[in-house]
């Protein structure tokens, strides 16, 4: 890890005062591991980007972000990020905060392209936070309706959700308990083949705009269907959706559900991810697991 951290930050442009993370030694990082924990991607045996994590309370903190060069520019410091949220949300904790430099604008841009807000400036820079992912295990078809159902409770007109899971991992399902919580009209199926599905609401609450977009190759199919005439007065889900629909609102949730690794099982993993101002907070009733 130590060196990943001194290949990284040594690959950045010169400031004054350098990072600290070049001072770092080995006696540095075996410390920070037994205090906290530590997240590694690792490439054909060789560690290529690891992170830190610190947790106090609810808050955990990335430090010594790191990506070697040769690496840089794959996607993986976005995963890396994910994977130690994840890790600090199934230890308790709810946000998660880390300190980007002000001589490097491209971070900070960086990091609020992947939902970090500046929270405060410090001497060295400005500290960036965001809420932790809620995870959820849902054993049953049933629960999952459910969760849809909780999930309503939390969404107004406006809302948009980006949904992701292999065939058959309940993305129509948690839709379905989601319509029922929001009161609208008829039953929610899969759009697959009309692509857009609008259920009107019964109540005085929003409209359920329903996409599939598994037959759409690109974001510039989804703008097609003209989704943002109705984003103001709908909740819009997208099945589907990772990688074509994030230009429709910068707040958006996303949503990501696995199947169980256990083939024996028939439960379900759902991530949920609030992306914006829009979500600060408003998940925290769900966090608690039914």
């Amino acid at each position: 890890m130590l060196q990943v951290i001194h290949d990284a930050f040594a690959h950045r442009r010169h400031v004054d005062p350098p990072p600290a993370a070049l001072s770092d030694t080995v006696e540095d990082i075996e410390q920070a591991l037994r205090e906290g924990h530590g997240v590694c991607a690792v490439v054909d045996t060789e560690i290529v980007a690891c992170v830190l994590v610190d947790i106090h309370g609810p808050v955990a903190t990335l430090r010594r972000v790191s990506v070697v060069p040769g690496a840089a520019g794959g996607g993986l410091a976005r995963a890396l990020a994910e994977a130690a949220g994840d890790l600090a949300a199934t230890l308790g904790a709810r946000r998660v905060e880390l300190l980007t430099r002000r001589e490097f604008p491209e971070l900070l841009a960086w990091w609020e392209r992947h939902g970090f807000d500046v929270v405060r400036e410090d001497a060295d820079g400005f500290i960036l936070g965001r809420d932790l992912p809620v995870i959820l295990e849902v054993p049953t078809a049933e629960a999952m309706q459910a969760l849809g159902g909780r999930l309503a409770g939390v969404l107004r007109a406006g809302d948009v959700l980006v949904v992701d899971g292999e065939l058959g991992a309940g993305k129509t399902t948690l839709a379905k308990g989601l319509g029922a919580g929001l009161g609208i009209a008829g039953p929610v199926i899969s759009p697959t083949f009309v692509i857009s599905r609008v259920h009107r609401s019964l109540t005085d609450g929003p409209h359920l705009v329903h996409v599939d977009a598994y037959r759409l190759g690109d974001a510039a199919e989804l703008s097609d269907i003209d989704l943002d005439a109705s984003l103001e007065e709908s909740v819009t889900y997208i099945e589907w959706g990772q990688g074509k629909a994030e230009w429709l609102a910068e707040d958006r949730l996303e949503v990501e559900i696995w199947r169980s690794t256990d083939p024996a099982a028939d439960g379900r993993t759902v991530r949920l991810t609030g992306i914006g101002r829009r979500w600060a907070g408003a998940l925290e009733t769900m966090r608690e697991q039914p």
